[in-house]
């Protein structure tokens, strides 16, 4: 009887300890870090938050209303109340468009970038939110340099302690686009500043897809301009460019080839990237002649300055 009553209290215990853990690891999936901005508008700062919510969209509401709250820290701000208000979001396909009024326009250029980075890193965290845009009152977001601030992910945030997230650095890069033709590539330098929260890579993947700047006569568009960033990253000199369907529309009669050599070549002048692969909604289109390109320089012209 000793010996039954035994075994079932070791029973009981595994049981119970079996629980507990499982309970420990729900506790872990439902715990979400928010991120607010410094008093002093220099930094974010992630504070863990329990979710409560159950469903997608209640956990959505949940986490925005976390960031419209102020934090308990009284050195911090909620990144969505800071003198402006949504006016609405809408998800659709993991895009989560958030729509602000023009009181947005009035914060300071550094404390923007802060209140962006805030948003993306806090609302990525759920699985159905993939990509996030600001926009006010209905119309495109620019940046301080006048470049459009689209589809933003996790990884466009550089995650330090807070002291570079709002720094400017002034990049010198080399850059392709297309001759008048449209068959052959003409190099060019451009100096601009750029925020350090976004990578090197996609300052210049942005900066081709903006188009010339028409100071220097003789270039024209190598890659669509509506053409869309979902993420770039870059492993072993190897950078992957993930895009929307839309680069694979043709503009002034410039090939995808050419299209694509404009990126490849670009980003090869950077001294990390070695080979680039090109990636349309995270597949190698069929029609690419190949799933991985290396520098071509026998169809660029270099424009002298």
């Amino acid at each position: 009887m000793g010996k039954k009553i035994s075994g079932a209290l070791m029973t009981l215990i595994c049981v119970l300890l079996f629980a507990s853990c499982g309970n420990e690891e729900a506790d872990k999936e439902n715990i979400f870090q928010v991120y607010y901005v410094s008093n002093s508008e220099t930094k974010v700062e992630a504070h863990p938050h329990t979710m409560e919510a159950d469903t997608p969209e209640a956990q959505l509401k949940e986490l925005v209303e976390c960031l419209s709250t102020n934090p308990e820290k009284l050195e911090y701000k909620a990144p969505l109340n800071m003198g402006f208000q949504v006016l609405n979001t809408k998800l659709e396909d993991g895009k989560l468009q958030i729509d602000v009024d023009g009181a947005y326009k009035k914060l300071p250029v550094t404390t923007e970038v802060l209140v962006r980075a805030a948003i993306v890193r806090t609302l990525t965290q759920l699985s159905q939110v993939s990509l996030v845009s600001v926009t006010v009152e209905g119309n495109q977001l620019y940046d301080s340099n006048g470049g459009t601030v689209g589809w933003m992910s996790a990884d466009q945030f550089i995650d330090n302690d807070g002291n570079e997230i709002n720094t400017y650095e002034l990049a010198r890069v080399r850059l392709h686009f297309a001759d008048e033709s449209g068959t052959s590539l003409i190099a060019a330098y451009r100096e601009k500043h750029y925020s350090t929260n976004t990578s090197r890579e996609r300052f210049v993947v942005e900066e081709l897809i903006a188009g010339p700047s028409g100071q220097v006569e003789g270039l024209f568009p190598s890659v669509n301009p509506n053409t869309k960033i979902i993420s770039i990253t870059t492993k072993d000199g190897i950078c992957y460019v993930n895009l929307d369907e839309t680069f694979l529309t043709v503009v002034n009669n410039v090939s995808t080839d050419i299209s694509i050599y404009a990126i490849v070549n670009s980003l090869s002048e950077l001294s990390n990237i070695n080979k680039v692969q090109i990636l349309i909604n995270g597949e190698v289109p069929s029609s690419f002649s190949a799933s991985v390109f290396e520098r071509n320089l026998d169809i660029v012209t270099t424009l002298e300055k």
